[in-house]
């Protein structure tokens, strides 16, 4: 039965530099990149081309030796110009000199009909050699599923609430045909439900409108309502030896058009967001493209940093750097390397805070759009339980004992506390109220480790 799940808990960060909904032509990339560093969990990647070699749209370059099955794929066709390595031979990127006009690897087509009668096995075989396994994460842990797991239920958020995310019903538009096709293959690989989770508080997007064979949710709330790891906590919570995997809508529509159309399709559309950006719009580019077409020229400054994706969860990358593999979004936004004397004591409501403290005034304006910079405004300092991390996490854990319990590699209170339904970007707002400063989503990352391989 559907659900509607209102959540109080929670913080929306309001920020200038949202893209406006249209989508505009900017110089295409000629660089993509694969980063072995996108997929959390990968152990020992292994490259399956070498510098010289030419590819085309799907064709595996890497595989990780703890999970062979699972393949990466080039995004587009064209040369591979670099295997770049980093300290004791780290593989960082596999970069492919694009080809002009973009060739696929030819992988088998169905038609709608035969959709239907494909097995699980022929369903994940097909997904396997076509490179899209990859979009599918497994939780607990956020690592790329396991084939050979038998998941409870397959979770799919259909909004993004976090800082200037991205409008999905851009992203995807037109793209109906193979969503449908998509959550049709993905019901083969579990025998739980399918839940498509969607804002209740904004219009429904046209690709949703007509889907079948799922189960719709709503939920509304302040980010982080659209994480799906929260959404999975008030749906179907995960309990010790369970496991239940989750894709993006975009991975759905790539599963999609896989089997419909036999081609590994990368190509996305992606939001240019913040506000160091000229003209904050949408374009259309391919998994690991450059962003350096996208920036030059589009920036109201020579001083800003880009984030690839959002600025909670996101990683600065070069001006010349690549899109991240499961980003839709990137940011621009000015760079804080400068020291203010005092300035948190000067009382304003120029700066964003969660706390209703003295001199930070900006929760009288609470429809305001904000200017941030990089600045943290402060530096680590002894951990103060303050008793606001609860207030931004609407899920039923302590996320103050549970980092603590991390912290002291405390085994059985990290398993009591929820360690299993947590990734980084659940506790992501955490970190960004924390005046404590501590890195939260890389403790989270080490408890999940901890867990893991223990």
């Amino acid at each position: 039965m559907s659900k509607l799940v209102k959540l109080k808990k929670g913080f929306d960060i309001k920020l200038e530099g949202k893209a406006e909904k249209k989508t505009e032509a900017f110089q295409p990339a000629q660089t993509f990149a694969i980063k072995p560093t996108d997929f959390v969990g990968m152990q020992r990647p292994k490259v399956t081309v070498k510098e010289g070699d030419t590819v085309k749209a799907g064709t595996p370059i890497l595989f990780d030796k703890k999970l062979e099955s699972v393949l990466y794929a080039a995004p587009v066709s064209g040369e591979i110009v670099e295997i770049k390595r980093g300290e004791k031979r780290k593989l960082l990127e596999i970069k492919i000199m694009a080809d002009k006009e973009i060739s696929y690897e030819a992988f088998t087509k169905f038609s709608e009909s035969d959709l239907k009668s494909l097995t699980k096995e022929q369903a994940v075989d097909a997904l396997l050699k076509g490179g899209v396994w990859p979009q599918i994460i497994q939780r607990p842990y956020g690592v790329v599923a396991n084939p050979e797991d038998d998941p409870k239920a397959i979770f799919i958020s259909g909004f993004d609430s976090h800082p200037l995310a991205p409008d999905y019903g851009v992203l995807l538009k037109g793209q109906e045909k193979y969503f449908q096709a998509g959550l049709n293959i993905l019901k083969k690989l579990t025998s739980g439900k399918i839940h498509l989770n969607l804002d209740q508080d904004s219009e429904v997007s046209p690709v949703y409108a007509g889907v079948q064979g799922v189960e719709v949710n709503k939920f509304s709330g302040p980010h982080p309502a659209g994480n799906v790891g929260v959404q999975i906590h008030h749906l179907n919570p995960i309990n010790k030896g369970e496991v239940a995997w989750t894709i993006n809508p975009y991975g759905v529509v790539q599963v999609g058009k896989l089997l419909l159309e036999g081609i590994y399709d990368a190509s996305k559309v992606i939001a240019i967001t913040g506000s160091e950006a000229k003209k904050a719009v949408y374009a259309k580019t391919y998994q690991g493209a450059c962003v350096d077409k996208l920036v030059v020229d589009n920036t109201k400054s020579d001083h800003f940093r880009v984030v690839s994706g959002n600025v909670l969860t996101g990683e600065k990358i070069n001006h010349d750097g690549y899109l991240g593999y499961y980003d839709h979004q990137i940011t621009l936004l000015p760079e804080g390397d400068y020291y203010e004397f005092m300035g948190w004591a000067k009382p304003t409501s120029s700066k964003l805070s969660f706390h209703r403290a003295l001199g930070l005034l900006s929760f009288l304006s609470p429809s305001k759009e904000f200017v941030l910079d990089t600045n943290t405004r402060g530096e680590e300092r002894a951990f103060v339980q303050t008793g606001v991390f609860e207030q931004v996490t609407p899920m039923d854990i302590f996320p103050i004992y549970l980092l603590k319990a991390i912290m002291a590699e405390d085994f059985d209170e990290m398993e009591e506390l929820g360690i299993y339904e947590i990734i980084e970007e659940d506790l992501a707002l955490c970190e960004f109220i924390d005046v404590s400063k501590h890195p939260v989503q890389d403790i989270v990352r080490k408890g999940i480790e901890l867990i893991q391989y223990s």
